[in-house]
């Protein structure tokens, strides 16, 4: 498509920071990606030295800040309630061409964009709020905190409902989804391809490079010490399997829900606790083994494969990994499965180093931090020839 169907003046939104980590990066390479044509940034703050700061627009002296001392998930909430109120403002003085916000906190601003056919793109970390459920319109325990008494009922109208999250869904004009699980948590409720696009996310292939071959056999997890990735199910198939000669590395913080799980462990399981240097993790192990049952799309398969590890994934993890291309895909929640995975892999070192090797490959090829900015800007160019092709939508000129 031509540099015509691109946009004249972005505002984008988010309710992390931009720079950092996790959320707080994928911001950072995006706002990188789109700074010739970026009218404003909101964000919580910004921690990256190479943007515009004339462009960024933060929270460092909003008011929200003077709720810090609430409990972490109504702080959120109330964080992303007040980047939408700035967007809303933003939006209505006209100067912006389209609108790209992170779900959560957009729904006033969509509205306002939709009232004046400004394009708009939500971007969403995970799945469906639903993931991929039909629910009535409210649920019994939704109806509760409705009626909660005061003042449990004020925090709980700062969190963010379900029924505003599909009202962002309905409102915004493309969604961007991280991984096919995702877009079938949307496709199963009904939402047609056209209005789905993929956006994985992408590693920084210098920082993340493959190390020398580990003297035994030995798998790496990192991320969170959480139910929901698995860990659990890790412990107790690698208990099971009783393998000699090799180690189990658990990278990550562990939280209270998972603690039982790492008692009597056997020498051959590290808790290494949260590492901030991950890199050097992947470097000394063959296998990364990441049985998460919900992600978006998890940062630490990219990771992991731009280290030339094989992996042992799930399908809600994401598209990095390839079932018998760079690693093995199993189903969530099942010990058999994933113990009869390992066993594999230990059993053919072979196996492990040629999927290692096409993991490295898959990552140059295709996800890189390059390639995510390409997509960003593709993403853009969709949105953009659609309004202009659209008697709904009406761009700012």
């Amino acid at each position: 498509m031509s540099q015509e169907s691109l946009p004249k003046s972005v505002l984008y939104a988010i309710s992390a920071r931009i720079g950092g980590i996790g959320l707080d990066l994928v911001a950072h390479e995006t706002i990188r990606g789109i700074q010739p044509f970026l009218g404003k940034a909101i964000s919580y703050g910004v921690r990256a030295p190479d943007v515009d700061r004339h462009k960024m627009k933060t929270l460092r002296f909003h008011p929200v800040r003077l709720l810090s001392n609430l409990e972490r998930k109504y702080y959120y909430a109330a964080k992303k309630r007040a980047v939408d109120r700035v967007c809303e403002q933003f939006l209505k003085t006209g100067r912006f061409d389209l609108f790209h916000v992170w779900s959560g906190s957009g729904l006033h601003g969509l509205r306002v964009a939709k009232s004046l056919g400004i394009p708009s793109i939500l971007e969403i970390p995970t799945w469906h709020r639903q993931k991929g459920k039909v629910l009535p319109a409210k649920m019994a325990h939704e109806i509760a905190m409705e009626n909660a008494p005061i003042p449990q009922r004020w925090l709980n109208r700062l969190l963010i409902s379900r029924q505003e999250s599909l009202e962002e869904y309905e409102l915004a004009d493309l969604l961007l989804v991280e991984s096919e699980k995702a877009a079938d948590s949307f496709r199963v409720l009904g939402y047609p391809d056209e209005k789905l696009y993929s956006m994985p996310q992408g590693v920084d292939i210098n920082r993340f490079q493959p190390g020398p071959p580990p003297p035994l056999f030995r798998a790496v997890f990192v991320g969170a010490l959480i139910k929901r990735k698995g860990v659990h199910i890790l412990v107790e198939a690698w208990k099971k399997l009783k393998l000699p000669n090799a180690e189990l590395w658990l990278a990550g913080y562990p939280h209270e829900e998972i603690k039982p799980y790492l008692v009597d462990l056997p020498a051959s399981v590290k808790v290494l606790g949260f590492r901030s240097d991950v890199e050097n993790v992947f470097r000394a192990g063959c296998v990364h083994i990441f049985p998460s049952s919900l992600e978006g799309s998890a940062k630490t398969t990219y990771e992991a494969a731009a280290c030339a590890l094989a992996q042992i994934t799930t399908r809600e993890a994401g598209d990095v990994v390839v079932d018998g291309l760079n690693g093995l895909v199993i189903p969530p929640n099942d010990v058999d499965a994933l113990a009869s995975a390992i066993q594999l892999l230990y059993d053919q070192p072979e196996l492990v180093r040629l999927y290692g090797a096409a993991g490295r490959k898959r990552v140059l090829e295709q996800f890189t931090w390059d390639h995510f900015r390409d997509r960003v800007l593709a993403a853009y160019r969709l949105v953009m020839g659609r309004a202009a092709e659209s008697p709904r939508l009406h761009p700012v000129q």
